[in-house]
């Protein structure tokens, strides 16, 4: 596309990429993005995406290990708190109605 006069370009101080301006209508006509060297071959994607599994199946295990453990440690709290209950002496509770 032949570069007007009225076109100007400008780097984006964002993303580094290319604005072309046109100062007559006063916006961005077109802009081409800069060439980015970290992209990952796609000769690499299968290794990628075996290595993305094996994270969310680690991710699931620690969670799964957790929600165990979660059963055993709230049990236990349990047995705690009924112990604590029965060692306590049962009184009654005072009522507003009482207090008058």
């Amino acid at each position: 596309m032949a570069k007007l006069k009225s076109e100007i370009e400008v780097p984006c101080p964002c993303c580094q990429a290319i604005l072309v301006i046109d100062t007559n209508l006063g916006r961005v006509v077109s802009h081409k993005e800069p060439d980015r060297g970290n992209k990952p071959e796609l000769s690499d994607a299968q290794r990628i995406l075996a290595r993305e599994a094996e994270r969310r199946e680690a991710i699931f295990q620690q969670s799964v290990d957790a929600e165990k453990g979660r059963g055993d440690a709230l049990s236990k709290r349990f047995e705690e708190a009924l112990n604590q209950a029965r060692e306590e002496p049962v009184t009654r509770p005072t009522r507003d109605f009482d207090l008058d």
